[in-house]
């Protein structure tokens, strides 16, 4: 259905475009908390290509592994992205297990040499969590407060807290404040159907114009998959088009047109809807034994369609 709330699946959305390195950095500066957010620097980030998301997990969530160097120490950035519509309570555990894999992974691949080293140290890794559901976040956002008694034993309990990014928690002034890429798809993305996302687009035009070019292909892949979901294949190629066409001094033009393709989509599939409606009115009717001309009158169906309709 067109009007179903959107959702990216995690394949095709977030993990796409935060594995542009600019669009991360951009996550980090828009909606962490801290000073050392401003301090990492885009030429040293490096992503890590592979994924430590366990078997049991991933059709439900994705993940996204950066290594950056920050006061000359090296820091790993490892993004989980929650993108269901529930709260899943095991994730301080679950990110536990693949921080444990990541530092695995490291020893596994450092000379044994080094490893033994007396100053050989495994990098920090900073747990973030990225969550696009509607509903409020009620995970605990320590791992210590996912086991029983740890309050008896505050100095040997293992412990740490994720950054959450909750999509839903932002207002609508602080993400247009933003006038960033991120802003704009945090922005798109608490849109509940198609009809809200255009109106949201309309209040983004001056944001789009100013995108720089690879921001700008970043923002309309990510959105490309938003627009054409639940519309039929031929709407889907027609705004894939229009998007692919488009460029950000003619951001106005784009939008017009999207909007007059989801329009005309919205449109049939309510005719549609209206057309199965009256044939089952008529076949209720003529089941019920009514005689032709009333089914005809009550229903505005032609004699030849109703006899379709016994076959």
């Amino acid at each position: 259905m067109v009007a179903e709330q959107m959702h990216m699946p995690h394949d095709t959305g977030y993990k796409f475009l935060l594995s542009s390195k600019k669009a991360f950095l951009q996550l980090l500066r828009s909606f962490v908390q801290g000073g050392w957010a401003k301090e990492v620097d885009e030429a040293g980030l490096i992503r890590v290509d592979k994924s430590f998301i366990l078997q049991d997990f991933q059709n439900k969530e994705a993940d996204l592994v950066y290594r950056a160097k920050l006061k000359e120490k090296e820091v790993i950035f490892y993004v989980l992205m929650e993108l269901q519509s529930t709260v899943d309570f095991l994730i301080p555990y679950r990110l536990l297990l693949y921080m444990t894999e990541i530092w695995r992974d490291i020893f596994k691949n450092t000379p044994l040499q080094e490893a033994q080293r007396k100053d050989f140290r495994l990098p920090v890794i900073v747990p973030v969590v990225l969550y696009n559901g509607p509903g409020k976040w009620s995970a605990p956002l320590s791992f210590k407060e996912t086991l029983e008694g740890f309050e008896l034993f505050p100095e040997h309990v293992l412990d740490f807290r994720y950054i959450l990014i909750n999509v839903f928690s932002y207002s609508e002034e602080e993400l247009l404040a933003l006038s960033n890429l991120l802003g704009a798809v945090f922005f798109l993305d608490q849109a509940k159907n198609l009809q809200e996302i255009i109106e949201r687009l309309k209040k983004l035009v001056e944001t789009l114009k100013k995108m720089e070019p690879e921001e700008y292909r970043l923002f309309v892949a990510w959105a490309k998959n938003v627009l054409s979901r639940g519309l039929p294949p031929e709407e889907k190629r027609e705004i894939s088009g229009i998007l692919k066409q488009a460029r950000p001094e003619e951001v106005e033009e784009m939008i017009s047109n999207v909007e007059r393709v989801i329009q005309k989509s919205l449109e049939d599939a309510m005719e549609k809807g209206v057309e199965k409606g009256i044939e089952k009115i008529a076949r209720q009717m003529l089941a019920a034994g009514e005689d032709m001309e009333k089914i005809m009158k009550y229903t505005g169906l032609s004699r030849e369609e109703i006899e379709k309709l016994k076959r």
